[in-house]
């Protein structure tokens, strides 16, 4: 598969384990279960509510959602890789999805950001994604020994 396939499933199944055990759950999981085909949906519409349960259940969510984000990538990655026509529902479906705050807006786009730093000869990285950066500690004063 092709690398705008592997980073599209994984968007994919970003917003889907984000969206789990949140309002946006119920518009997310039918327009999953809507790529996949029509014999196999029932049982994947039970093992989708079964996931967002375990979320929904568990002391901490997000420790689950990052367990079921690798299983999902791997089904919407074969899903993509047996019916290519899937990928533009799939876009939408990403590009609607606001994993911010878990909803689905009409003209909100979600983006799946990459982001590398690195920090060389005793340097510091401060960095963010999505929110506000607040830095304090002592001012610069010369070298100590």
């Amino acid at each position: 598969m092709n690398d705008e396939l592997t980073v599209l499933a994984q968007a994919g199944a970003a917003a889907l384990v984000t969206a789990m055990a949140t309002d946006a759950w119920l518009e997310t999981r039918g327009a999953i279960t809507g790529l996949f085909r029509r014999g196999r949906r029932a049982a994947l519409e039970a093992q989708l509510d079964g996931n967002a349960e375990l979320v929904r259940d568990s002391p901490s969510p997000d420790d689950v959602r990052r367990a079921l984000f690798g299983y999902w990538t791997q089904e919407l990655a074969a899903l993509l890789r047996e019916d290519p026509s899937c990928r533009d529902p799939l876009v939408r479906l990403v590009d609607a999805f606001d994993a911010a705050d878990g909803t689905l807006a009409e003209g909100r786009r979600a983006h799946a950001l990459r982001q590398t730093n690195t920090a060389r000869d005793s340097a510091t990285v401060f960095a963010v994604q999505h929110g506000s950066q607040h830095i304090h500690g002592r001012e610069a004063g010369p070298a100590e020994s």
